[in-house]
């Protein structure tokens, strides 16, 4: 099995954490794993996007030039990744912000309001979480329980409060989808 993936949005709307705790957790899993972060030199408001890479065996490139997913969280990224995912692959839209349809027909996609969401739960910086949630109930890369454990070991020494929300955030994300 090898499934690459590519997170995509805003700097600030934790794209480059959903990639690194996914990569955490699918090492957690027991799987080989390559983490490729990118983004503007402005960072905040700009544009960011990672790469990971979960596979059985080792893995020769950290490149995903036909990605079997992308995680889009603005309107931008979609026009930027749309063309490069595979045929029968998965788009992950948080419709809360992209508001556009995407113009490819051969792969599924999954529109989720992660924004709304995470604003009902008190907490708008959660979307990030909320789209994992949905993510992982779709592609079952790696166990929810060992997903949600390694999140809390990256983001370690945040307060129980920020740990928690995030859980909420997680569950509201994985559930949204039946």
């Amino acid at each position: 099995m090898m499934v690459k993936t590519i997170f995509s949005g805003f700097g600030g709307q934790g794209v480059l954490m959903m990639g690194y705790t996914l990569a955490h957790g699918a090492m957690s899993a027991g799987y080989q794993v390559t983490y490729l972060p990118a983004y503007g030199a402005e960072v905040r408001g700009g544009t960011a996007n990672c790469t990971v890479a979960v596979s059985d065996d080792e893995i020769a490139s950290p490149i995903a030039s036909k990605p079997d997913n992308i995680v889009v969280l603005n309107t931008p990224s979609l026009y930027s990744f749309q063309n490069r995912v595979a045929p029968e692959g998965a788009l992950f839209l948080n419709s809360s912000i992209v508001a556009v349809k995407p113009s490819r027909h051969d792969v599924r996609i999954f529109k989720i309001p992660s924004s709304e969401i995470a604003e009902q739960l008190g907490n708008p910086r959660t979307a990030n979480t909320v789209m994992m949630g949905a993510f992982l109930k779709v592609t079952g890369l790696v166990p929810s329980d060992i997903y949600l454990s390694s999140m809390e070991a990256v983001m370690g020494s945040k307060k129980k409060s920020v740990i928690e929300i995030n859980r909420k955030a997680f569950t509201a994300g994985y559930e949204f989808l039946k």
